[in-house]
């Protein structure tokens, strides 16, 4: 069957455009002031810059005629459906993202989101982690998702406290040395 009598669904955008960033059903996307802001410039830069260039490159493709071996035309195609997609996926994140700002927190001796938490293995390496939103994970820079096994047993718990959670590795317990909270740097 030819590929112009197929149905292309856009029902699953979330697992085609980012796996492993999805949200737990009914829950709110929180996101930091500067993650906010970095989805919002993609999503402008997607619609003011990127999908008219390619829309203009369709266009001038389409009209030198046959559209069937024309590779402007077809990856064009392509590239406009790839963006749309981004697109509906940035503006489902942004209508549903509640942006809390880390320097707000008035409980600041308890992990909540945004904080930059600093743990200790029981070999004793210590790690600093900052707790952020979803689209903002980051462990390069050591950014986990506020929906990560390791963030939700930190949520909460204040410093000295030990906690013990189920990680991909095994049942590990860690020990919070520090708690603070500061502005997120966007990427």
């Amino acid at each position: 069957m030819s590929k112009a009598f197929t149905r292309e669904t856009d029902n699953d955008d979330e697992e085609e455009i980012s796996p492993g960033l999805q949200l737990p059903q009914g829950v709110k996307n929180y996101i930091s002031p500067a993650g906010h802001a970095r989805l919002k410039a993609e999503l402008d830069h997607l619609l003011r810059v990127e999908r008219p260039h390619v829309v203009e490159v369709v266009a001038w493709a389409a009209s030198n005629g046959d559209r069937s071996e024309n590779g402007d035309y077809i990856y064009g195609k392509r590239r406009l459906r790839e963006i749309d997609r981004r697109i509906r996926f940035l503006t489902k994140r942004l209508d549903i993202a509640e942006v809390v700002d880390p320097l707000r927190q008035p409980n600041r001796d308890q992990v909540f989101f945004g904080a930059t938490v600093t743990i200790c293995d029981l070999d004793g390496t210590e790690n600093t982690y900052t707790i952020v939103g979803v689209d903002e994970t980051d462990l390069g820079r050591g950014h986990i998702s506020w929906v990560s096994p390791l963030a939700r047993a930190l949520i909460k718990a204040k410093e000295g406290d030990s906690v013990r959670f189920q990680s991909p590795a095994g049942l590990r317990e860690i020990d919070i040395v520090a708690v603070e909270y500061k502005a997120i740097e966007g990427a």
